[in-house]
């Protein structure tokens, strides 16, 4: 039989669909025929594998061979293939044999010398490969990069004789093994560093429960940032397969996600002269931005009015999907964007409008077109307005005697809170939708009333109104409360200053 199939994985966005080489030879002039959808790297192929088996001293008989990566309308870019298509064509010829390719799935570079040189983006390969049962030859290289779970079968290789000998039985490969030991953090901050602002504390508590977004605004040097910094000492950590899905995102973007941060929430801080590529991703072979770098995290922008409007603009729909999809001519890849928004800004272009120590010199047109730089529909998205004020110098130099909570203290309650939600919706309240969010934010009329006459007052939109909902719920959660009273829904109501009529 004059065919053989060898397994490989191809790379599509954050997935690694399975490539079928299929090889098949002939009698005739001695050629090699590559088909299915291949780029120049990969067309190359043949002068590499050929070259690499002679290297060897494997002698392959001059034969016309046919090699198919099916699916044929799926693209193959780069020599990941080298392998894969060296071992078809020895098992084509008898010199491996067949069956024993089944169980494997096969990756690398060949060099013209026979070693196998790592490629890029082989942590997807590897997830994949361990989903499917089968075991995954990858270049020694690659291996490292490649181990995340106790599941995964790795044979790492030096080069295509010592491949050979594995597949046929006669020297087997010792499967990889490493302890993954993440190293303790070494981040200090904590919430019990911030003197004062318990209204701008009590507001990351409630954000950190729910995963609202929220925008920090108010004179400089009042503690915004040093407020958002600590907003993720107050999550719980990733589980196994969120902390397996934004190393995959790091291995895209070609970064190793290192140990240290190990199933910790990723906090992401973009300068503000990031382009809207930078923060959504892009290029021609389209790869993940800070939005998806950022996933089952906190994406923040310092100075928000400063970033470039089409780039802040980019973030509405994958705050409202969790998802973004980048297409460019030749391809189209969908990568996850589950983040947590936090902006912080100044009030005005001189920062000092409503500081009662400073006077602000800026006109109201000035202030008017600061503002605006954030769109309508954009703060529409964000959950929660929180303003943060000037603190007493007093209170600034010397030792506070009111007792002050740490982060830990903190994020039990905020995993509490989040374990109820996960119990009855089995996601957090920030993604509730539709049906789900009117059944779980049920008000009774009297709050309806309330909120309707909140609602005209403080001029909100429909997608405000369920942002407000979606808050009052995560106050109720923190309070194990079963039903949202009016308590929790002026509470909401306080958040959402940036829509009241006259601004702040």
């Amino acid at each position: 039989m004059s065919f053989a199939i060898a397994y490989s994985r191809a790379q599509l966005g954050i997935n690694a669909p399975l490539v079928s080489v299929e090889t098949h030879a002939a009698s005739g002039d001695p050629k090699c025929h590559l088909l299915g959808l291949a780029d120049s790297a990969a067309r190359e192929c043949s002068f590499r594998v050929f070259s690499a088996l002679k290297q060897a001293n494997i002698v392959i008989p001059p034969r016309r061979y046919t090699i198919n990566l099916a699916p044929a309308d799926l693209p193959k870019q780069g020599s990941r293939y080298d392998l894969a298509i060296a071992l078809s064509i020895l098992a084509v010829n008898g010199q491996l044999p067949r069956q024993a390719l089944e169980q494997y799935e096969c990756v690398g570079e060949l060099s013209l010398s026979g070693d196998l040189r790592p490629i890029t983006n082989i942590l997807p390969a590897a997830l994949a490969s361990s989903e499917a049962n089968r075991a995954l030859i990858l270049p020694a290289d690659n291996a490292p990069d490649a181990y995340l779970s106790d599941d995964m079968v790795l044979y790492p290789a030096q080069d295509l004789r010592q491949v050979c000998a594995h597949v046929s039985g006669q020297v087997p490969i010792k499967v990889y093994q490493q302890t993954i030991t993440p190293v303790a953090t070494t981040d200090t901050t904590d919430l019990a560093d911030v003197k004062g602002q318990a209204h701008g504390k009590r507001a990351l508590e409630i954000a950190a429960s729910g995963g609202h977004n929220i925008l920090l605004f108010g004179p400089p040097g009042t503690g915004k940032t040093m407020l958002a910094k600590r907003l993720p000492s107050l999550l719980p950590p990733l589980s196994q397969q969120q902390a397996l899905e934004l190393a995959t995102l790091y291995d895209l973007k070609q970064k190793k996600y290192a140990l240290n941060q190990w199933q910790q929430p990723p906090f992401r801080a973009p300068h503000h002269t990031a382009s809207h590529v930078a923060l959504a991703g892009g290029g021609s072979q389209p790869i993940p931005g800070e939005v998806s770098l950022a996933h089952h995290g906190i994406l923040f922008l310092d100075e928000a009015p400063e970033f470039d409007r089409k780039a802040l603009e980019v973030l509405r729909e994958p705050m409202e999907s969790g998802t973004i999809t980048i297409s460019r001519a030749k391809c189209q890849a969908e990568y996850p964007a589950q983040f947590q928004l936090v902006m912080a800004m100044n009030p005005c272009p001189c920062g000092y409008l409503g500081d009662t120590t400073h006077d602000c010199r800026c006109t109201p047109n000035q202030i008017n077109r600061y503002r605006d730089r954030l769109s309508g529909p954009l703060l529409d998205r964000v959950d929660m307005h929180i303003e943060i004020p000037p603190l007493p110098k007093g209170l600034l130099i010397g030792k506070t005697s009111a007792p002050t909570e740490s982060s830990q203290v903190v994020r039990e309650r905020v995993a509490a809170s989040q374990q109820r939600q996960y119990h009855r919706q089995g996601m957090l309240n920030r993604q509730l939708q539709g049906k789900q969010l009117t059944e779980i934010c049920e008000l009774d009329p009297k709050l309806q009333d309330f909120l309707a006459q909140a609602m005209d007052k403080l001029a909100l939109s429909a997608r405000a109104l369920h942002r407000v909902m979606r808050v009052a719920r995560t106050i109720a959660d923190l309070a194990d409360a079963t039903h949202i009273n009016q308590q929790h829904l002026s509470e909401a109501l306080s958040f959402r200053k940036l829509d009241r009529r006259g601004g702040y």
